[in-house]
């Protein structure tokens, strides 16, 4: 549905709760916009109900697709990074609608919460607080994909809809940060958080989302430190963050997930009740997977260092393209399934702990004639993954049948706020040891690096790379990497050419080996902001589209 359909809907239910009576009489049997906010527990459900619109699982995953680390070889996704999107692209008018329905729905409780008397007012205070975060943080997500986009920051109705224009993106990213700035002081620290508020909007979290917001505008990195800093130094205001000494439970393990020091901002489910199951198109066919759907790519692969710190194509870095994937970032073996993969299922009950064997002819127990043998080979099957690699973030032991799992998805981790302080450190020229130590350092050793040359700051090399490298990895899979390629404006080198898979194509002609999984096309002058959609354009006059569609 469109930005106008979902005003209009507003207004439908609306009129159906009050259409049987006279207008001037207040139903007594049934709520009313009169009656719906004077409940508390109305109100409450109203809240929760903007916190499910935020985002979803769909939106987190296809993501991955859009940049150089997967490659999803049909929809939406395909089509966008194949350089063949347009105007009636199905993605553009899902998303377009998913942020305005989650804007319409905050704007409305904005608007009738105060009609409520019986909460108290630093309940009340902290509710519109959280609702100008979700609300910032939708308006963020539009412009970043859209550039500028109608601000809409009250209760509008259709015909108000029809006619609005867009609004500068400048200005919108003023409205964000005002509007984070203004929540901060009446949203709790995690601190002190119950554990049944688990999950909701807190003062480090809205921190965070400024810092993200702020580092993508790529002009503020002063202001990027400064809001960076308030949680690192400040954490008995602001809430107690660290990195969890586990990188692979964050994603698996069920009490992990769900309660540790570095999860900012997570989408949160819970098992039987509400859930996920994209993994059921993730995970290898011989531990229960489906139709790969979404395939981790080569260029992903090869940016994961050597456990002495020396990238793959380094001199002394010890590579050896035959043998990819041994002495290799431990974060690769957390998040993405290879050939010869020790794969363990961890007492769960999808699939067995067994060895994956990807490249043809590599399972001793079978042969590549066979299609219906246990081998992922690349081209048996059409559900197969087309790069030979699959995904083992997310993988979750204690999933239901079909990998129904209940697990958190991180939206915002602390190891991204010390992402952001690196690069905005290095962007002003303050690089240096005790800024390397207290972010690149810290997740090297979090991962599981023991060597001083992947561990202490490096005496040559460009700094620039190293974090933009340690962003890709640390973050791999989680929706990040195409904001980060769009933002720098590497879009045009990484999304054109061919997306790799493993080295088993059998051609050493071509690409030296390497699987040709898709050919990318990205056209700077167009693909940096997508298009309007064309239903939209038709229902309101103002809207205007953007340049190439």
């Amino acid at each position: 549905m469109n930005l106008f359909k979902k005003f209009f809907i507003a207004v439908i239910i609306t009129t159906a709760i009050t259409g049987c009576k006279k207008l001037d009489i207040v139903p007594t049997d049934r709520f009313s916009d009169a009656t719906f906010w004077k409940v508390d527990a109305n109100v409450y459900n109203a809240l929760y109900n903007n916190y499910h619109l935020i985002y979803n699982d769909g939106l987190y995953f296809s993501a991955e697709a859009l940049s150089d680390n997967a490659y999803s070889r049909a929809g939406d996704p395909a089509i966008i990074s194949g350089g063949n999107a347009t105007a009636a692209t199905g993605k553009f008018a899902g998303d377009w609608s998913n942020y305005y329905s989650d804007i319409k729905s905050c704007n409305e409780f904005l608007t009738f919460v105060g009609q409520n008397t019986t909460l108290s007012k630093d309940v009340l205070n902290r509710m519109i607080a959280e609702t100008r975060f979700l609300r910032a943080f939708a308006h963020f997500n539009l412009t970043k994909w859209w550039g500028d986009v109608p601000l809409v920051t009250d209760n509008i109705t259709p015909d108000e809809a029809k006619v609005i224009a867009r609004t500068p993106k400048a200005d919108v990213v003023k409205f964000i940060i005002a509007e984070l700035e203004a929540a901060i002081p009446n949203l709790p620290s995690k601190d002190a958080l119950p554990a049944s508020e688990n999950g909701r909007i807190t003062k480090g979290a809205a921190l965070a989302l400024e810092a993200r917001v702020l580092l993508y505008q790529g002009d503020r990195m002063a202001d990027v430190v400064t809001v960076c800093e308030k949680l690192i130094n400040q954490q008995n205001v602001n809430g107690s963050y660290s990195l969890n000494s586990s990188y692979t439970d964050l994603f698996s393990d069920k009490v992990v997930n769900k309660t540790n020091n570095e999860s900012m901002l997570s989408l949160q489910y819970v098992p039987t009740t509400y859930t996920w199951s994209d993994f059921f198109d993730f995970a290898p066919l011989s531990v229960g997977g489906r139709v790969i759907a979404n395939s981790p790519t080569q260029e992903l692969v090869d940016d994961y260092i050597m456990l002495n710190g020396k990238g793959i194509t380094d001199a002394g870095s010890g590579y050896d393209i035959n043998n990819p994937y041994v002495n290799r970032d431990p974060r690769l073996t957390a998040t993405v399934v290879y050939d010869g993969y020790k794969w363990n299922n961890g007492g769960g009950v999808n699939g067995t702990s067994k060895t994956i064997y990807i490249k043809p002819g590599s399972d001793p127990g079978d042969n590549a004639s066979n299609p219906n043998g246990p081998d992922e080979y690349v081209g048996d099957r059409e559900s197969s993954s087309p790069t030979a690699y699959y995904w083992r973030k997310y993988f979750d032991p204690n999933a239901l049948a079909s990998y129904v799992s209940g697990l958190n998805l991180h939206l915002i981790r602390y190891a991204e706020v010390l992402l952001d302080y690196a690069e905005a450190k290095n962007s002003l020229g303050q690089m240096n040891a005790a800024v390397w130590n207290q972010t690149i350092g810290a997740l090297r050793a979090r991962a599981g690096f023991t060597d001083p040359g992947a561990l202490n700051y490096p005496a040559s090399g460009d700094m620039t790379t190293i974090i933009r490298r340690e962003r890709r990895v640390e973050l791999a899979l989680e929706g990040i990497r195409v904001d980060d390629i769009r933002r720098w404006k590497i879009a045009e080198t990484t999304m054109n050419g061919y997306a790799h898979g493993a080295r088993f194509s059998g051609d050493l002609t071509t690409d030296n080996g390497y699987i040709r999984a898709q050919k990318r096309q990205f056209n700077p002058a167009r693909d940096y902001f997508w298009a309007i959609p064309a239903n939209d354009l038709s229902l309101d006059k103002n809207l205007t589209q953007n340049p190439g569609y």
